[in-house]
């Protein structure tokens, strides 16, 4: 009999969207650092990391409340969820910063939140056709509809990073220099270091090449 793997928390998934060397760091070699960024962060999760329940406006709300999807093998904790008088689900990921976020740092919240969907459906039976990011600096929320596309690529997500903690290989850097400079991983990454030793080989071939 083969052994199980181990279930993917859900951070990975949005870790792997905003860069796989970025999840491969941490999730991999179990690295990580502090930056501002991760500092606010913190911050803001600190209203919603303490487990309870309340009445709001004819809603039953609950705080990380914990999820997982046996069949994706995802396991993880929502910050709120907010439940309909039928039992329905409705996931809200609390995010620091404002709703203007770059569209790919938005997207890898979004893939966040649509793998806590995919756990909220599968516990409670009721289809998550929707859920929320709130940003604590502008105190709105954005609407994320749990599209088909989004539901596959959580599975493709998933699929990717345990084809890396299986092959044991760390991913190259994104080429993306706004997010390497937004990551507190960067002095272990050392991406221009990276890139320097990946693309300086054929440089130096023509260094030594006496027709050129």
């Amino acid at each position: 009999m083969t052994e199980e793997p181990d279930p993917l928390p859900l951070s990975a998934l949005q870790h792997w969207a905003y860069c796989p060397r970025q999840c491969g760091l941490i999730h991999l070699e179990q690295a990580f650092d502090d930056n501002l960024h991760t500092l606010r962060g913190q911050a803001v999760h600190k209203q919603v990391d303490q487990p309870g329940m309340e009445i709001r406006k004819g809603l039953r709300v609950e705080r990380a409340l914990p999820v997982w999807h046996d069949t994706l093998g995802l396991i993880g904790k929502t910050d709120v969820v907010e439940f309909e008088p039928d039992g329905s689900p409705y996931p809200v990921e609390y995010k620091h910063g404002s709703r203007h976020k770059a569209a790919d740092i938005a997207a890898a919240d979004d893939l966040q939140l649509a793998a806590q969907a995919l756990c909220l459906e599968a516990m409670s039976g009721h289809p998550v056709p929707e859920g929320a990011i709130f940003y604590a600096s502008s105190k709105r929320r954005r609407v994320v509809p749990i599209s088909t596309e989004l539901r596959q690529q959580v599975a493709d997500t998933a699929a990717a990073i345990r084809t890396m903690l299986t092959g044991g290989t760390l991913p190259p850097p994104t080429t993306d220099e706004r997010r390497c400079k937004g990551c507190s991983l960067r002095d272990r990454c050392q991406p221009e270091a990276w890139r320097q030793m990946h693309t300086g080989v054929d440089v130096r071939a023509r260094l030594f090449d006496p027709e050129l």
